[in-house]
């Protein structure tokens, strides 16, 4: 399939969440953003149950995160992870698969990486298109869903731009910017931006989007490494729809970022 297209890739599923589970707090929200490093903490150990428990004690709505395997290999134990955190979780989920390999025998999954969001809200629509991609590095995407929020919509979307090499990312921002046009409704942009916040990357989403922290969080709002962070590359960036009302980065060692909490209220 050409790069070219967007895809209408991931799995999106739905674990039933009836709508009374959701308590009405009128159109507030409260989102986490994760790098989960395919479940493995500081430590090496792998506990994808440490990171539900972050999830958990956030109590986040909706949640976007990055380095999610599914059936991936032998690191992760080939486990289904968006569809695991879904059922342990009891939310509704779409997958995005930047990589998507054969399976190593017949009839097994494919092997898949990519970025998940999952959602106490139904998920509408969802489609992960492919962002710029430079020769050696690996297939990016920026994945959005449409999430009906107490009668109103949200366009939420969730990416993971590349670690190695600032022009590609800066153009993986472009095009980012490009997918989500000027916000003529409420949007939610978070992800491992792998750039901190005075880079041309970062200030070309920020011309379109706010960053929900210079906003109303408090202190550096570090994310990388986790267990001495010391640089802020994970982001929730919002447009004028959605006013922050607080923001905080959770300490955990489940794995090796900290992850962006945030709630908004839904105008």
């Amino acid at each position: 399939m050409k790069r070219a297209l967007v895809l209408l890739v991931g799995l999106l599923m739905t674990v039933p969440v009836a709508a009374s589970a959701v308590p009405d707090r009128g159109r507030s929200v409260t989102v986490i953003s994760y790098n989960i490093h395919h479940g493995a903490g500081t430590d090496g150990v792998l506990d994808l149950e440490r990171i539900a428990a972050v999830i958990e004690q956030s109590g986040a709505d909706v949640v976007g995160l990055q380095e999610v395997d599914r059936h991936w290999s032998e690191r992760s134990n080939w486990v289904d992870q968006p569809a695991w955190f879904a059922k342990r979780l009891k939310m509704h989920y779409a997958y995005a698969a930047n990589l998507d390999l054969p399976p190593l025998n017949p009839g097994e999954p494919r092997r898949q990486y990519g970025t998940a969001i999952l959602s106490k809200f139904p998920i509408k629509s969802f489609q992960n298109t492919p962002l710029p991609l430079y020769p050696g590095s690996e297939q990016r995407g920026l994945a959005v869903a449409t999430l009906k929020v107490r009668g109103a919509e949200l366009r939420f979307a969730n990416t993971h731009l590349t670690n190695i090499n600032p022009p590609e990312r800066l153009e993986q921002a472009q095009k980012v910017v490009e997918l989500l046009g000027t916000p003529k409704r409420a949007t939610l942009l978070v992800g491992d931006l792998n750039a901190r916040p005075d880079t041309p990357e970062i200030k070309t989403l920020t011309d379109v989007l706010a960053d929900a922290w210079t906003e109303v969080g408090a202190g550096p709002g570090h994310t990388s490494p986790a267990d001495n962070a010391t640089a802020r590359i994970d982001y929730q960036l919002h447009s004028r729809q959605l006013r922050p009302t607080k923001a905080s980065v959770p300490v955990s060692q489940a794995s090796d970022h900290l992850p962006v909490v945030a709630s908004f209220n839904l105008r």
